[in-house]
């Protein structure tokens, strides 16, 4: 057997449900290993249609989506509301979440890890290919980032694309630099704030309540495009913003908090959405 392989084929950003950690935001890099005959033009599969088929797929069943893994014994849900569930964590609170059937991916797991995506990814993948592809691998991985990042879950309601999901998210690396030079202290701390935490706008807000188990709790609903959308949070797991949570204004958001801090400093704050991509604010 011959095998073809594509590394850093497609990012995936999404956010996936955790029985401690919450609401988490993730950003995997995918790699592709195909295995199986040459066909007619000694090839695998025409790296021409890697980018057109895979990365189609892939992007399209995980990509900016919430993924629920239904073995946990925490998730609940009524029969009469299919597009509404609950998530009970291991601190005795609770996420709701309502949204359109293809902001959710429901994994066949107890938790939510790499290989158990990448088998639900390699079993999509099998019905689309040629006969000749035999085998499909799909290796997940985290970036490796030298230095702090936070995990972090948003969503963009004026999104035209899959940004307007209310739960989609990503792993993020900082870099803050005072009058030149780089300040790994306030890195630190920017991504212990927002560890594993929903960025939430003020305009979205529809309720702030106590629960039954006397937690404070946030309901964010909006409607976009693809329908509608709530998500309620414990109010400890959310960071509040003015704006909407693009990362041009998370950047600007950061670098505003520390020039108050600083006054007489100039800061520069490089926030990352994901992998290699972001915004750069200066004040």
């Amino acid at each position: 057997m011959d095998h073809l392989f594509v590394d850093n084929l497609t990012v995936i950003d999404f956010a996936y449900l955790h029985a401690s950690r919450g609401l988490v935001g993730e950003s995997w890099i995918a790699d592709v290993v195909l295995g199986g005959e040459l066909d007619e033009q000694g090839m695998v599969f025409d790296f021409s249609n890697v980018k057109r088929t895979i990365k189609r797929v892939i992007d399209e069943r995980v990509d900016h989506r919430l993924v629920v893994p239904r073995g946990y014994l925490g998730l609940r849900w009524q029969e009469d509301t299919p597009d509404t569930f609950a998530w009970h964590l291991t601190d005795g609170s609770h996420i709701e979440h309502r949204s359109p059937d293809e902001a959710v991916v429901w994994l066949n797991a107890e938790t939510v890890v790499p290989s158990a995506v990448a088998e639900l990814l390699e079993k999509e993948l099998k019905a689309v290919l040629p006969a000749n592809v035999t085998s499909v691998e799909i290796h997940l991985r985290e970036e490796e980032i030298d230095g702090a990042y936070y995990h972090y879950v948003h969503g963009l309601k004026k999104h035209l694309g899959n940004c307007q999901r209310i739960a989609h998210g990503h792993r993020s690396p900082i870099r803050i630099d005072r009058n030149g030079h780089r300040d790994y202290d306030l890195e630190t701390r920017w991504a212990r704030l927002w560890q594993d935490i929903y960025v939430g706008t003020e305009e979205d807000v529809t309720r702030r309540f106590v629960g039954e188990d006397g937690n404070l709790y946030i309901t964010f609903e909006y409607e976009a495009n693809q329908g509608e959308f709530a998500l309620t949070l414990p109010e400890e797991r959310v960071y509040m913003i003015d704006t909407d949570s693009t990362v041009e204004f998370i950047a600007a958001h950061i670098a505003d908090k520390l020039k108050v801090e600083f006054p007489q400093d100039d800061i520069r704050v490089k926030a990352f959405e994901g992998v290699g991509k972001g915004a750069i604010a200066k004040r």
